[in-house]
């Protein structure tokens, strides 16, 4: 972490922060129905431009990231005055 703070990374920590952003409002409702129309999974684009991957099974949601990353989300719909975050327990990293 403290790698990615230094001035010259800044372009990485970018990358990485923006690799957990969805473009877009998504309730937990509304990605469980994703995943469930999508037979398990969706894949869908972040802001980097990466793609991460929603899994739902009995133990709940877990997003893949392209570097073969799993995170499990822990909290859901945490609304904001500028969208929704979900909560996930790992980074995500992107290729």
């Amino acid at each position: 972490m403290e790698t990615l703070l230094k001035p010259e990374n800044k372009a990485t920590l970018q990358k990485v922060l923006t690799a957990h952003v969805v473009a877009g409002n998504v309730s937990a409702e509304t990605l469980v129905g994703m995943i469930k129309k999508g037979n398990g999974y969706v894949n869908i684009s972040t802001v980097s431009g990466d793609v991460i991957t929603a899994r739902l099974d009995s133990k709940g949601v877990y997003i893949f990231d392209e570097s073969g990353g799993v995170a499990r989300v822990t909290q859901v719909d945490v609304n904001q005055s500028n969208g929704v975050i979900h909560v996930i327990d790992n980074v995500l990293v992107p290729k």
